[in-house]
């Protein structure tokens, strides 16, 4: 896809012509956007920091969520769980697989950014809802199938008094006792959860763009506040069926539980969770969630778009700058 950089313009004064070259702006959306590597290798970056930078913010986030939590895991607000946590357990509680996920995720992003501007462009119209929408959806499918497990892992290590020492014994013992039917359990329940709130992500984070960054330039600061807008109001929405999704991660249902005991699905989670907690347990950790999403869809977008910036652009010059060309 070509940009342009200079339009050539002749000019004649008293005789005498000469040429003058008036430089326009590279055209941020107009850069190559075809390279799939580039593509892969921004969003692995977006993906690492998105999970890492907020991670302590999600060990609390799978506390506040559980419908029956211990009584010494119960907390009022986020400030206050990770200064507890940190306190009365270790610091390093609040970083328990964080290492794990990070490898996962590079990965796991790299192959969803790229789906995602891959779709764009089979979709005829690659700047509207619907097509954004279905690269989405298409996107996320392929990521959650990656991811699940890894999550179901993250989350069992961020319990209280969590009995795993570390990933891999998680893996192991999950396997050993559950089936590898376990790390799937909530996979549909994270479709269910995940494809909504990637839609209302993306289609937000557009719309915010039009408003903020309507020639789609490079601007760390729409990108930025459009991620963080994007993030809020999807997590918002999709609370309860992060709550179902957590319930479903966190209890251990082994081979010998009866049929009764044995929860199967979003339905059967929202069941348990409802007698277990009423209508407002499927709201718990709603805060939580939302100041969890908030900076890491800000971090994920920003970065993204830098680093596909960066590599898309080469060696030409930024926006903002303008180089002459003599002919």
């Amino acid at each position: 896809m070509a940009y342009e950089v200079a339009t050539l313009e002749s000019v004649s004064s008293e005789g005498n012509s000469q040429k003058a070259v008036q430089m326009g702006e590279v055209e941020y959306e107009n850069l190559p956007t075809t390279n799939l590597l580039a593509h892969m290798a921004a969003g692995a970056a977006a993906g690492m920091l998105e999970h890492t930078v907020m991670y302590p913010v999600d060990c609390v986030k799978t506390r506040m969520m559980t419908v029956l939590p211990s009584h010494c895991a119960h907390y009022s607000s986020v400030p206050g769980a990770l200064v507890t946590i940190a306190r009365t357990e270790k610091p390093t509680t609040l970083f328990r697989g964080i290492g794990f996920v990070a490898l996962a995720a590079g990965p796991a992003h790299a192959l969803y950014f790229s789906l995602y501007e891959a779709m764009k462009k089979v979709v005829s119209d690659s700047n509207s809802v619907v097509s954004q929408g279905i690269a989405g959806t298409v996107a996320t499918v392929v990521h959650d199938g990656f991811m699940n497990p890894v999550d179901v892992v993250k989350q069992r290590l961020q319990m209280y008094k969590s009995p795993y020492r570390g990933a891999v014994d998680c893996i192991r013992m999950v396997y050993r006792s559950e089936g590898v039917r376990a790390f799937y359990r909530s996979y549909g329940t994270q479709l269910c959860m995940n494809v909504p709130f990637q839609v209302l992500h993306f289609t937000s984070y557009e719309y915010l763009q039009d408003l903020f960054n309507a020639e789609r330039h490079y601007d760390p600061k729409s990108h930025i506040l459009s991620g963080a807008g994007a993030g809020a109001f999807a997590s918002a929405v999709t609370t309860p069926l992060d709550v179902a999704k957590t319930y479903l991660n966190t209890a251990e249902q082994h081979r010998g539980l009866q049929r009764s005991q044995i929860v199967r699905g979003m339905v059967g989670a929202f069941g348990a969770i409802y007698r277990q907690a009423g209508v407002s347990g499927c709201f718990k950790g709603l805060s939580a969630r939302v100041l969890f999403q908030m900076p890491s869809t800000a971090i994920c977008w920003s970065v993204y778009e830098t680093f596909k910036y960066l590599l898309g652009l080469k060696d030409a010059k930024p926006p903002s700058s303008a180089a002459s060309q003599k002919s």
